[in-house]
């Protein structure tokens, strides 16, 4: 049964959860930095000046057969697009970067028929084959670019392991990659070579094994602690070796991933 330990000891940040900036902290060696970009104000949480919202995992949803086919950011508009109209066809997805790719291939390999009285699991089947002794990662973030923020649960108990963020103009996809790479730094840390990790993000699991981060997310002043961030992972994974199992989470058997922040 894997146990996370005592949080001080594995270079995270769970006892100051949330506030990275401004302050010297112990992170797998990718992690490293310092910067003074955010303070606290009034009991809460700012970045320049700029109040952060808590992320929040916001959909986009790619109509192929409609009034207007696109790509709508809003649930609303992209209902007025196949309201009414004959055999439409569209499919949400978690990130912008998906939907576009979705958009520009053939609906078919996106839709499949289901049965209507059929939902997503509440909770892992008993026939499920899943790991148990493994931890679990996921990101959410609000908007794309937007706040994100990340996290590594341990797969049974949902006690959390380590968090990061939330870090401004950043994107989900950017996060799932530097949840892998923080859990894969932190096992190597503690000499562990055999405990799984488990991400519901292709995207994410495409980058570490390409050992490059492949975003069209655009440097900005505000998201320069997440490029480096990104730069340092990907430094780490060219240097470093791991044997941990990276595993996909089949969310539509077995429901969502434990490390998800539940904000939908």
């Amino acid at each position: 049964m894997f146990r996370p330990q005592n949080s001080q000891n594995l270079g995270n940040n769970l006892a100051i959860k949330g506030y990275l900036f401004g302050k010297t902290i112990t992170f797998p060696s990718f992690l490293y930095f310092e910067t003074n970009a955010e303070k606290l104000q009034n009991g809460r949480k700012t970045y320049l000046g700029t109040k952060i919202q808590m992320a929040k995992k916001k959909k986009y949803y790619v109509v192929w057969v409609g009034n207007n086919p696109g790509i709508y950011d809003s649930w609303p508009d992209a209902q007025a697009q196949i309201k009414g109209f004959p055999n439409a066809r569209y499919k949400s997805f978690s990130t912008f970067e998906e939907a576009s790719e979705a958009y520009h291939g053939s609906a078919r390999s996106y839709i499949t028929k289901k049965d209507p009285k059929s939902k997503k699991p509440t909770s892992v089947p008993s026939s499920a084959n899943v790991e148990w002794n493994s931890i679990s990662v996921d990101a959410a973030c609000s908007g794309n670019p937007g706040v994100m923020e990340y996290q590594g649960v341990d797969t049974k108990t949902k006690e959390q392991i380590f968090y990061q963020g939330p870090f401004p103009d950043a994107t989900n996809n950017v996060g799932e990659f530097l949840a892998l790479v923080h859990a894969l730094a932190r096992f190597q840390k503690m000499g562990d070579e055999s405990t799984p990790i488990y991400t519901d993000s292709k995207t994410a699991m495409a980058w570490v094994r390409k050992k490059k981060v492949n975003t069209q997310l655009k440097r900005t002043a505000k998201n320069k602690i997440v490029f480096e961030l990104m730069e340092r992972a990907e430094a780490w994974l060219k240097v470093n070796t791991y044997k941990n199992p990276i595993i996909k989470w089949e969310t539509e058997h077995w429901g969502e991933i434990p490390a998800d922040f539940g904000r939908k």
